[in-house]
């Protein structure tokens, strides 16, 4: 695997030493984090006790010379659109946050490493358990 985008609930796994994740982490070229994916970890750790910690943690992750941050552009947007309209003309919408996250998924063709099964519902993303 050259390049995954983790999933919020794939980096809190990797804190409380998931092997799984650390293994495919250890395999990749590229790690990504979603803009969208760094909110919602900062915002879970300011809900703990460990905010510190865990925001020092986080900051030292994303210093590693392999790990990009992306943000939400035009692109990022327009599939997002694409994304979220499929999945209401299926009847099966995920949550919008992850709409994101998958969006940024499909824009840079990366593996999705992510505990959250509703994203096999959307058409063309990588997830890390079919490869």
């Amino acid at each position: 695997m050259k390049r995954v985008l983790l999933d919020t609930n794939a980096y809190s796994a990797l804190l409380k030493g998931d092997q799984k994740v650390f293994d495919v982490l250890a395999k990749a070229g590229r790690i990504y984090i979603s803009s969208v994916v760094l909110g919602e970890l900062l915002a879970g750790f300011r809900g703990g006790s460990r905010f510190v910690e865990n925001k020092r943690r986080l900051e030292q992750f994303m210093e590693r010379q392999q790990v990009e941050l992306l943000v939400v552009g035009f692109e990022t947007a327009d599939i997002y659109g694409a994304v979220k309209q499929q999945l209401k003309q299926a009847g099966k919408p995920i949550p919008l946050n992850d709409i994101w996250i998958a969006s940024h998924a499909l824009e840079t063709g990366a593996v999705l490493i992510s505990y959250d099964n509703h994203f096999q519902r959307v058409a063309g993303i990588r997830l890390w358990d079919e490869i």
